[in-house]
């Protein structure tokens, strides 16, 4: 500020390197600091006019942090520092106003006690309380001279009782314990989290610097004020002044909320010289720091004095406003528009939020998985969901969910668990819907059984109303007040910049028609992965691939998914109407068959019921009989590790039928859609490939003669991309052999991830990562931002490699990393063609490749 000419008051800066020293010596100031301080100390006196500790002309001066990133409120101030019995009289005869003096006195003791001597705010608060009470007065501005007078004796007295010491006079010994102060609350709690939340890294800002700066006043009477003001609205984003400010009192009065600050149009008409003046130091700073400022000023009698400025904090719908329009009136350039929206706050943007203004404690806290918050009624289960939904709002509360959930999913509201991971199947199923989740809330107890959870002593039974916030975490009883985000003209228009700068495509997982057409809206430049187990998860379907499964001969498995092809193709035609003439790539069928089925405790225990109501002597042998089936056929497909077990292309291969219902339900929907005059691009997926022979052993059996028969059929070529999905270790190091074969690669970052590291995902997130995060033995969970070290390394082999033998090999990303920005940019550096998230993400990966591709462009 002094540099561009601003009104600041004479002062000097410790840098955030002394403060780091501070640390390494163990939490000592470093030797000769405080010789160097008094040399400092000797400029300012000599710019001001005034002395340090002088009885007659003293020198006060401010002690402030100062980070590199701006943490507005987490780190602390002291005012009005070199007072003392002696300096307070030559501040009263200097400015002949006893009471300013004294009242700045007995600030001064009380913030000093509070952030340097760790003295209970209450101790001074009680002293001020018990005063105004006996004066008869409401406000600290409605007591004399002599009240600050006593206060101030009072407050020393009382600083003295709780810190056993009496205190410090000497002003040089103030600002020493001062200056340990403001270094200490740099590992304050509260700046601690707030780094936390906001990931602020020791790279982006490592200490805080102390800036000693001469005091100016605000308190000297109806000719002085203080306040603190933006450039722009945070809220909005708007280009107008915004901030308040008070007549005759201090910096801390304005946050405090002792007195309603006034808004600060007002000091146009009350002191128009000095808002006059502030307009023109608002254009400076926009034009100097090319962002929107959030600043700090005093007025002393009339003179206007700017303390701090930093750059705003905004919400994501003013912080896209600002971006756009200071872009359009040249104070920033587009690449810096777009960098100065973090591609985590779009989620503000799109989903229902908590009430700001809503304050009360909440029940548990899970983790925020899927972003959004939604109230509804509580069911336990999936099928209780799809029944009550119909007549109100559900909310899906379990231990943990399976795919058979699914149509509990699609009319809840939101999905709760107690068990799981931010990349358990509730997440990442909610994600793709765009539906708020919360899972992992350990301390809530779910017993299904009797449709009942409890936390602590509190109940939650069936239909109770609660509300879950997937973007903090938290869980609240009843039903509580929601915002709707706006989204205007400004957000579309910055994720057409956006869209002209990144290099990667970005698609979307999308598995029905509906999910298609939100996928569109938010931009989506194809599909890059359609699941179609979720197809066979609908409520009409999940029999027919029930009694698939639990067929006992070949061509009784065929009739049964016969029966499923025209479902599975009508899908695909509308899905590619839908997508025309972008890019879609299907994946056919991933998990082992078991997983369609009743997991065995539960037909174990129905099979228990049966048998009890056979002794009752009711007619349940047909009953029994087919549970006993079932019994055998869970036995039968049970596996110790699914995960790397009977799955994707092994699946295919020795039960060819399934892929090859697939594959013409899919080359058919092709030639339909194409007949019906659309453009489209089909790209076929195999899944869990390990070894280049199983993607020929398709191609020769299945693929090439189902193709064949569809074309004979329509009378048409019937085009279309072969390619696989890259999770297993294996495929990428062999992937120049495999691309012989594979038009195109898509990896699957959340198997790819458990395979590298030898992780059980759902095991290691309840059981060891939070700790092995806290404690720095990884940087952070892997299967939430991609390893590069490791995952990232055995993609970039895969795609060299696979380059080397095809060099227009298609590579895109279609695991939950395919949405997370850390991960999105790794994509852009190692070449991918495209990334592929739920289509909530999408604007977030836009953004995050737009940055990606700014950041290297070189």
């Amino acid at each position: 500020m002094t540099r561009i000419g601003l009104p600041v008051p004479p002062g000097f800066t410790i840098t955030t390197e002394v403060c780091k020293a501070y640390y390494t010596v163990g939490k000592k100031l470093p030797a000769g600091l405080m010789d160097n301080v008094r040399k400092h100390i000797a400029y300012v006196e000599g710019k001001s006019g005034k002395k340090l500790g002088d009885a007659a002309n003293p020198l006060l001066v401010s002690v402030r942090s100062g980070a590199a990133m701006s943490m507005p409120g987490m780190m602390d101030t002291i005012l009005n520092l070199g007072l003392n019995d002696k300096t307070v009289e030559g501040l009263a005869a200097l400015t002949k106003n006893p009471r300013f003096a004294y009242d700045s006195y007995r600030r001064f003791v009380s913030m000093f006690g509070k952030i340097a001597l760790d003295v209970a705010d209450e101790v001074y608060d009680d002293l001020m309380v018990a005063l105004k009470q006996k004066k008869g007065v409401k406000l600290d501005t409605e007591l004399d001279t002599e009240d600050m007078k006593l206060l101030s004796q009072q407050f020393k007295e009382a600083t003295t009782k709780a810190t056993g010491k009496p205190f410090a006079e000497d002003p040089y010994e103030q600002l020493e314990i001062a200056i340990e102060a403001v270094f200490g609350s740099w590992n304050g709690r509260r700046a601690i989290d707030y780094r936390a939340q906001f990931k602020i890294t020791p790279e982006q800002a490592d200490g805080t610097a102390v800036n000693i700066v001469s005091m100016v006043y605000g308190n000297m009477g109806d000719d002085s004020a203080t306040g603190v003001a933006f450039t722009r609205d945070p809220g909005t984003g708007e280009n107008i002044f915004y901030g308040e400010y008070l007549t005759n009192a201090q910096g801390e009065d304005v946050v405090a909320g002792i007195r309603t600050p006034k808004p600060i149009l007002l000091m146009a008409t009350e002191m128009p010289a000095a808002y006059k003046q502030l307009e023109d130091i608002r254009q400076k700073l926009e034009a100097y720091f090319h962002e929107a400022q959030d600043l700090e000023f005093t007025i002393e009698r009339g003179h206007l004095y700017m303390l701090q400025t930093r750059n705003a904090k905004m919400n994501a719908q003013a912080t896209v406003r600002t971006s756009v329009e200071m872009f359009e009136q040249g104070l920033i350039n587009k690449e810096e528009a777009i960098l100065r929206v973090k591609p985590d706050m779009i989620d503000q943007l799109l989903h229902k939020q908590v009430d700001p203004k809503y304050k009360v404690k909440p029940l548990a806290k899970g983790l925020n998985a899927s972003p959004g918050a939604a109230s509804g009624k509580v069911v336990f289960d999936a099928d209780d969901a799809v029944k009550f939904a119909k007549q109100f709002k559900v909310l899906l509360l379990r231990e943990e969910t399976k795919p058979e959930d699914i149509h509990g999913f699609f009319v809840a509201q939101g999905v709760l668990t107690s068990r799981g991971g931010k990349t358990s199947h509730a997440a990442v199923v909610a994600r793709g819907m765009g539906k708020p989740c919360v899972s992992g809330a350990e301390s809530i107890h779910v017993d299904v059984r009797s449709k009942q959870a409890k936390v602590g002593e509190q109940v939650i039974n069936e239909l109770d109303v609660i509300t879950i916030d997937g973007t903090s975490g938290n869980i609240y009883l009843g039903e509580v007040p929601l915002v709707e985000p706006e989204v205007t003209g400004n957000f579309d228009k910055f994720l057409g910049w956006c869209n002209e700068v990144k290099k990667l495509g970005v698609r979307a997982n999308a598995d029905t028609p509906e999910g298609a057409k939100k996928a569109r809206e938010f931009g989506a430049e194809g599909i890059g992965l359609v699941r179609t187990e979720r197809m066979f998860n609908a409520v009409d379907r999940l029999p027919i691939v029930v009694d698939m499964i639990m067929a006992d001969s070949v061509e009784e498995r065929i009739v049964h998914l016969n029966r499923l092809l025209p479902l599975q193709k009508q899908d695909f035609i509308e899905i590619f109407t839908v997508m025309s003439p972008l890019p879609v790539t299907v994946r056919f069928l991933d998990p082992p068959l078991h997983e369609f089925l009743p997991s065995l405790e539960v037909v174990l225990r129905d099979l228990h019921a049966l048998e009890l109501e056979a002794k009752e002597g009711k007619d349940v042998k047909a009953a029994i009989a087919q549970k006993e089936k079932v019994l055998r056929k869970v036995k039968e497909l049970s596996e110790v590790n699914p995960m790397i077990g009977h799955r994707g292309i092994r699946l295919g291969i020795t039960h060819p039928e399934i892929y090859e219902m697939q594959t013409r339900a899919v080359l058919e929907a092709i030639a339909e859609v194409t007949k019906a005059g659309k453009e489209i691009h089909t790209e076929m997926m195999l899944p869990n490939l390990t070894d280049v022979n199983e993607l020929i052993w398709m191609r020769e059996h299945v693929i090439d003669r189902v193709r064949g028969e569809v074309e004979k059929k329509y009378g048409m070529k019937v085009p279309f991309m072969y390619g696989t999905m890259v999770e297993c270790v294996r495929a990428a190091l062999t992937a120049s052999k495999i691309a012989e074969v594979a038009e195109f690669f898509s990896f699957g970052t959340n198997d790819l991830s458990q395979g590298t590291f030898s992780y059980s995902r759902e095991d290691v997130e309840n059981k060891f990562m939070p700790q092995y995060v806290d404690l720095k033995i990884l940087p952070a969970n892997p299967f939430e931002i991609l390893d590069r070290p490791g995952v990232g390394r055995v993609m970039d082999i895969a795609v060299k490699e696979g380059r080397s033998t095809r060099k227009n090999l298609k590579c895109g990303i279609c695991g939950e990393h395919g949405g997370e920005p850390s991960s999105i940019e790794w994509c852009h550096m190692i070449g991918l063609n495209y990334v592929s998230c739920s289509a909530f993400r999408i604007p977030v990966a836009r953004l995050a490749a737009a940055h990606a591709a700014i950041l290297h462009k070189n």
